[in-house]
């Protein structure tokens, strides 16, 4: 049977009627007593068998016809539709009467008559939906309130949240009740609460493209759901016509006919989770007296391993097993078994659901799809929107059987008729997609073809002369255009005369017309939708949408130049129409570049308007515009994003508040920034308000980009033409390059230079230079002159606000020792030196790792040859070298000592505590040295060696009487005792703690009266408190307070980390500051300036033989006993409280300065001198001798000559002890920052006080690989790289080139090429390529190092200083040609104003690398191609440089010989006149810089 068109008619017309007398009987009474019997049986139903004929005619449709035209045409059409219609009807009559003729004859008449009882096929409209169908929808997207839906044919519906299930709606009302009861209930209904489920969002519960099956509860008729709720505000035109049709979830809707006797295995449908239980979900099946059961088990196949379901949630099952007692239904959530799941029965049709799997019977093919019998009872339709692709009479035959998906039930029916689908996705349940050749994963259709796509050829496939065109976008991929009012108007679905005229191919010509025009014809189209339910996108062929330029708002672009027209002015903004349905808005303070009194005179409704996009908010659907002629017109760099900022970046913006102090500005699109007064203007007197008006634009020059907090720092000062940038802007001076410089002015603490030959300030430290000179500060004072050049410098850090930079002399280097083969048991030898790192503690010591496999132990007496020094549980995870005293291969473990004498036998420093073997190398009557090990009641067990313990007994423990003694001791505390007795046979040693069995006399005691204010006293740390130290003079038991204040004179200083530095039993040297002799109070300082250099010096022939009280060598708490008896003694608590008194006084805020104060340098005043160089990042990698970074401190050198000092007493071995104990330790809180770490402990104590030094960083990646540890070394780098603060971007990328050069030495290809993808990602990309292509080359991998060059300028080809350093590249390896290859393609790539800089630089390397007569050449193109005033341009740039007087005379020579040469006498003119203006400020700078010496 051909495909029936629609007829075009209205319901009252005369031919309206014709058409429902033809299709009845032809008695006009009996045909309207049917149709009234029919309305009485069905009084629900509202659409009839006629009613989907009817059609809904859009209003409008203006014509360019003329009346009488359109008369004709009308006339024709409905001449044709008569003759169709009479002619279809009388066969229909007439094949009826035969049909009843013949009733009963068998199938003998089946074949003729088949033609004739085919059904016809019909597309769903908005119209023929109706309340009560059930439907297979597809999640379009979720909103908060509601879901929206695609529906079949192109269609659109909303579900609100009340529809989804009873559970879900019962939770929603109990939440609402709970915020509604008073809150004197609260604290009843706390464990009730608790108990109910908990309300999820929408988004939890759905996802885009689920599928879904629906019931209609309402259905509304186009123009009345303007005003409607439930699916929150309509943003586009999807959300407006879905609220057209309202569908519920609710089972007890979608599944209402299903009966108990349909649940068998394989029947799908829909329910919710009524409830969670032990063991599974207890699910609403919609069906009385029965429930259904998913099991935990089952469901966590399905789901993430986090999720569950809510109560309330909506899930397809498929029936597993009924129960015997048939109460309850076991399913499946399982995927696999929803898609293949297929019905071959049912006991009614109503249990028929939508999205149920069927087997059909095709009965008929035809053009518009398929007729089928579903389950061998029911009719059914296949449009062919839902058949695979192709011919349908070439892809399906009569009598076929094949597996079809209900999609609805078609209402007013009789017998019941279904519509089903084909499709492939519908068939899978899955999302419509699409395979190109060139890629391996399917993408969807709506990836591929995003709105606003511009297809330029789609091939018409068919005409509907009702709906619109079909056409092919690809093999696979179909569209439909539309020819309604409007490409977005989803109600308008029919075809008026007026609606096709867009269409060239297409006349305005009766219906009929379409059945006469070619197929497959060619057009222009844009996609302006997506149907996902059916998978076809919508098109458009106007050619105004054609030509527009944006089709939502996503689509533009921020910063974009437009052209808009004037669409409506009110008191609050300007309305602009800018393309098509997209419109713009601009704000009154972007009228114009100065405030507007009267906006309506210059902006009248459709009058055209040049704009620039300021901000888009695709979510809001709102586009924000300028119409600023600075912004409009500007040429500048547009910072869109706080990624776009850049140092240095000269941008406009608009002044949008001003403060008192700084003036805040907005860039494009949100970005904000600020700009500090002082950045403001060079010479600004008064407030800020004076100068600039809110909504200003202004020019700025970026200065420092705060990622962190999305802020800005701007500039209009350093923005200005006249603002000298070369020598204020200190971006191209990276942290870590090697400086030279001149000395411009020396301070007290500081000096000033100029670098060469970037003009930049820098200051470095006199202390800093003192110590690389071997020096003290007043010696370097006396010899440093003005003008002399220094060094071998290196940038620690810069300030870019004040366009300085701190700079440091570089370390001396040390080689990196030959990293060793991996120990094993066979390889490993006693006295050998091996290094691991230390595992944990136990009562005999540490247990150290040396590889894999090995283990060592270390008695705490082997920790070192001084037990002051050492420590003897060194701090776990630290590196430790250590020499092997003992091999254990069975249990394959190592004895190990840690001693210097092992380990340098031949040259180590004095032993202080020697090694004790055995009980044969101990004698009663010596002085020896250990560590408490236990103790016991009956007195303490000490550690003298490996194998040796001594005991000492309670009564030798005090001369004096102490009733409480076991709170003096603790365990592993070093202890100083005499041997009272050895047992050799019974390996038994006694020792003594008490002095009274000394042979020397007892010294008198000391009081308080005996010293006085100024006096410089030797102590030790007795105990360390919050606020400060508590120090007892040496020979007495006399101490007092050392508050945090007077630890050092810095007054930045972070005191608390200087406390942290002081262990209790450290030597100190300190100055009586005051006594109070009637509270019985000391105070002493710390302070360096209380001491001078004949202070250090120490006194070889002191007549100290006092011997050092025998004990406890380490208090670890004060001692009240210890202060009974003592007159002089000053009272600890009162001491103690005296220092809370001051602690909690000063509430000043304290920092470690390791910077140079800038802002008092540059007012003049002296600023404190850096305390630390371990806060230096590190300089640029050298790789020379292996992998070396840094060597050591410049503080060794002052160690080196303290040894040399020490070493003209070795004649005295007598008092080396006392001298080692009694030395001076002078300001510990400096010495914590410029003693160099020797372990890991020593690096995270310094990292713990400068977290964002990468000289630190990478000195303890170097430590590591000492001892071969190279993962430790790249796991540092990674913890680096994540502690250190992201505003420093210099420190970071320092970090980033040390582990490329790393992974360079250590290793692969593949892991260079990890870390340096990363670091590109993370660093300023062009400065990581250069840095990688250096490193290859400064490595010998010279074929790597010119790949990496070639990739560089591939990608950042419009940088002059990529191709010059590229050309470098080749110079140094003689590959002259190349070079000079590359400077005409690098001219080819950069801009016009580079080509002046690129070439003068080839030429400088010409003359340093190639043939000077070459760059000559090139020199003297330069001048060729540019006329005198250039050149004089170029002179006039020299003479802005700081020149010395024999420079400047050369200079204008030469200068002088040019203009006589090529110029003119006026030139001349100028510049003798220049010469003499410069030897004038020359004089008058000399003769200040005298008068300020």
């Amino acid at each position: 049977m051909s495909p029936k068109k629609r007829q075009l008619e209205d319901a009252a017309s005369p031919k309206a009627k014709k058409a429902k007398v033809a299709e009845g009987e032809t008695d006009k009474k009996q045909k309207k007593g049917k149709t009234e019997k029919l309305k009485a049986d069905r009084p629900l139903q509202h659409t009839s068998n006629i009613a989907p004929e009817e059609v809904d005619f859009p209003r409008g449709g203006g014509t360019s016809y003329t009346p009488q035209e359109v008369k004709t045409i009308r006339a024709e059409a409905t001449k044709e539709a008569d003759e169709e219609l009479f002619k279809e009807n009388a066969q229909k009559t007439k094949k009826q009467r035969r049909k009843s003729d013949t009733k009963g004859k068998g199938k003998a008449s089946d074949g003729g008559n088949k033609k004739s009882n085919a059904v016809r096929i019909e597309h769903l409209n908005y119209k023929r939906v109706v309340q009560g169908m059930k439907i297979l929808a597809q999640v379009v997207s979720v909103e908060p309130l509601a879901l929206i839906v695609s529906l079949p044919n192109q269609l659109y519906g909303h579900v609100p949240i009340t529809q989804i299930s009873s559970e879900f709606t019962a939770t929603l009302e109990a939440t609402d009740m709970d915020d509604e009861q008073p809150s004197e209930d609260e604290e009843e209904d706390d464990e009730g609460s608790l108990k109910r489920s908990r309300v999820p969002d929408l988004l939890e519960l759905f996802r885009p493209g689920q599928y879904l099956r629906c019931v209609v509860v309402a259905a509304h008729a186009a123009g009345t759901t303007n005003n409607m709720s439930g699916s929150g505000r309509g943003r586009d035109e999807v959300e407006k016509v879905s609220r057209r049709v309202e569908l519920s979830l609710i089972p007890e809707q979608v599944n209402q006919g299903v009966v108990k006797a349909d649940l068998k295995p394989g029947f799908t449908m829909s329910a919710s989770v009524r409830s969670v239980e032990d063991h599974g979900y207890i699910l609403n099946l919609g069906i009385s007296d029965i429930s259904g059961f998913l099991s935990f088990k089952d469901a966590k196949k399905v789901l993430e391993r986090s999720s569950k379901l809510d109560v309330g949630s909506i899930v397809d099952v498929s029936v597993s097993k009924l129960s015997s007692n048939g109460r309850t239904c076991n399913v499946t959530i399982s995927p696999a078994s929803l898609k293949s799941s297929h019905l071959t029965e049912v006991t009614n049709v109503t249990s028929l659901l939508p999205g149920e799997l069927v087997q059909c019977l095709i009965t008929a093919v035809s053009s518009p799809g398929l007729n089928v019998q579903v389950l061998g009872y029911f009719e059914g339709t296949i449009d062919e929107y839902h058949l695979p692709p192709g011919d349908p009479s070439d892809n399906f035959k009569a009598g076929k059987k094949v597996k079809a998906r209900v999609l609805y039930d078609v209402p007013g029916t009789s017998p019941p008729r279904f519509a089903l689908s084909l499709a492939k996705h519908i068939i899978s349940l899955e999302h419509r997609s699409i395979r190109s050749d060139d890629e391996e994963v399917a993408a969807s259709v709506e990836e591929a073809y995003p709105i606003g796509t511009a297809l330029e050829a789609v091939r018409i496939v068919k005409v509907e002369p009702e709906r619109g065109v079909l056409v092919d976008v690809q093999e696979g991929v179909q569209g439909f255009v539309h020819v309604g009012v409007s490409p977005h108007d989803y109600t308008a679905r029919y075809l008026t005369l007026a609606d096709i005229s867009h269409l060239r191919r297409f006349r305005p010509f009766p219906i009929c017309f379409f059945r006469r025009m070619e197929s497959r014809s060619s057009h222009r189209a844009r996609v302006t939708g997506y149907h996902p339910f059916d998978g076809i996108l919508q098109l458009s062929m106007r050619a105004s949408v054609l030509e527009q330029k944006f089709l939502r708002v996503s689509d533009v672009q921020v910063g974009e130049l437009i052209k808009g027209t004037v669409k409506k002015l009110t008191a609050n903004a300007l309305f602009v129409s800018i393309s098509g349905s997209v419109d713009g808005v601009v704000f009154p303070n972007h009228y114009a570049d100065i405030t507007l009194r009267h906006p309506q005179k210059r902006f009248k409704e459709g009058s055209n308007i040049k704009c620039r996009i300021l901000t888009v908010d695709p979510t809001r659907k709102r586009v924000a515009l300028t119409a600023k002629k600075t912004l409009v017109e500007s040429e500048l760099p547009i910072i869109s994003r706080l990624e776009d900022a850049e140092i240095g970046m000269v941008t406009h913006a608009v002044i949008f508040k001003i403060t008192e102090k700084r003036l805040l500005i907005e860039f494009f699109n949100g970005v904000k920034g600020s700009i500090p007064q002082k950045e403001a203007s060079e010479n600004l007197v008064g407030p800020l308000s004076d100068f600039f008006a809110v909504g200003k634009p202004v020019k700025v020059r970026i200065i420092f980009v705060d990622t962190e907090k999305g802020n800005v720092t701007a500039s209009i000062r350093r923005a200005a033409p006249s603002f000298d940038a070369e020598t204020a802007d200190i971006s191209a001076v990276e942290i870590g390059t090697n400086v030279e410089g001149v000395v411009a002015e020396i301070h007290k603490d500081n000096v000033l230079l100029f670098l060469k030959p970037s003009k930049i300030r820098a200051l470095l430290s006199l202390k800093n230079l003192a110590n690389h000179r071997n020096a003290s500060v007043p010696q370097l004072l006396s010899s440093l002159k003005i003008g002399e050049e220094l060094e071998e410098l290196v940038v620690v850090t810069r300030n870019p606000e004040k366009g300085i930079v701190i700079v440091a002399n570089r370390p001396k280097t040390k080689s990196t020792p030959e990293h060793k083969q991996t120990l094993t048991m066979d390889t490993v030898e006693v006295g050998q030196t091996v290094g691991g790192r230390v595992l944990r503690h136990f009562h005999s010591g540490t247990v150290i790792k040396f590889s894999g496999k090995i283990t060592g132990t270390m008695h705490p007496t082997d920790a070192s040859d001084d037990y002051d020094a050492g420590t003897p549980f060194p701090s776990i995870d630290s590196i430790i070298k250590a020499s092997i005293v003992s091999i254990d291969r069975d249990k394959k473990q190592l004895v190990v000592s840690a001693r210097a004498s092992r380990m340098r036998p031949d040259g180590h420093p004095p032993v202080v505590d020697r090694e004790i073997t055995g009980i044969e190398d101990l004698k009663a009557g010596e002085t020896v040295r250990g560590f408490i090990k236990s103790i016991p009641e009956h007195g303490l067990f000490v550690t003298l060696g490996r194998n040796i313990d001594a005991r000492v007994q309670i009564k030798e423990l005090f001369d004096e009487f102490v009733k409480d003694w076991k709170p003096r001791f603790q365990v592993n505390q070093l202890i100083k005792g005499r041997v009272l007795s050895v047992d050799t046979a019974n390996k038994k040693v006694e020792l003594t703690f008490r002095l009274g069995d000394l042979s020397k006399p007892s010294q008198p005691t000391s009081t308080l009266s005996d010293f006085e204010e100024g006096q410089k006293i030797k102590g030790h740390v007795k105990k360390i408190e919050d606020y400060g130290l508590f120090i007892e003079i040496n020979g007495t038991k006399i101490s007092g307070l050392c508050h945090k204040s007077e630890l050092t004179d810095n007054k930045n200083a972070d005191t608390a980390l200087a406390l942290r530095s002081f262990q209790e039993g450290d030597t100190v040297k300190a100055v009586i500051r005051s006594i109070d002799l009637e509270k019985r109070r000391i105070a002493f300082s710390l302070k360096p300036s209380n001491f001078s250099d004949e202070d250090f010096q120490e006194d070889g022939t002191s007549s100290e033989g006092d011997e050092e009280p025998l004990g406890v060598i380490e208090d670890v708490e004060m001692s009240d006993a210890e202060e009974e008896g003592n007159d002089g003694a000053d009272s600890d608590s009162d001491a103690a409280s005296e220092g809370a008194e001051e602690a909690e006084s000063d509430t000043e805020p304290m920092a470690v300065d390791v910077d140079v104060d800038l802002s008092s340098f540059l007012s003049k005043q002296p600023a404190p001198a850096p305390t630390s160089q371990s806060a230096r990042p590190a300089p640029a990698l050298k790789l020379q001798g292996g992998f070396q970074w840094s060597g050591d401190a410049p503080q060794e050198e002052v160690d080196e000559s303290g040894s040399s000092e020490d070493s003209d007493d070795d004649n005295e071995p007598s008092k080396k002890k006392r001298k080692k104990k009694k030395q001076i330790e002078l300001d510990l809180t400096a010495d914590m920052h410029t003693k160099t770490p020797e372990s890991n402990s020593d690096f995270e104590r310094v990292l713990l006080g400068s977290p964002n030094s990468s000289y630190l960083w990478i000195q303890y990646m170097s430590f590591q690989l000492q001892l071969s540890e190279i993962d430790k070394a790249r796991e540092i780098a990674k913890r680096a790289l994540n502690t250190i603060n992201f505003r420093e971007e210099k420190e970071k990328l320092n970090v980033w080139i040390a582990l490329m050069n790393l992974e360079n030495i250590y290793g692969s290809d593949e892991s260079l090429e990890v870390v340096f993808k990363d670091a590109a990602r993370h660093c300023e990309p062009k400065t990581v390529h250069l840095r990688l292509a250096s490193i290859l080359e400064e490595s010998n991998k010279l074929e790597k190092a010119e790949e990496q060059y070639k990739r560089t300028s591939k990608k950042f080809g419009q940088s002059s200083k990529v191709w010059t350093l590229f050309g470098e590249h080749y110079l140094k390896r003689g590959d002259v040609d190349e070079a000079r290859k590359l400077l005409p393609r690098s001219l080819q790539s950069l801009e016009k104003r580079k080509h002046l800089k690129t070439i003068s630089r080839f030429a400088q390397l010409e003359y340093k690398l190639g043939e000077p007569e070459r760059g000559k050449t090139l020199f003297e193109g330069i001048a060729g191609q540019n006329d005198i005033q250039s050149i004089r341009n170029l002179f006039d740039r020299v003479l802005a440089q700081k020149m010395t007087s024999h420079k400047a005379k050369s200079f204008f020579k030469k200068w002088l010989a040019l203009e006589k040469r090529i110029g003119d006498e006026a030139g001349e003119d100028a510049v003798k006149a220049k010469a003499i203006e410069w030897t004038q400020r020359a004089a008058a700078q000399t003769a200040g810089g005298d008068d300020e010496s």
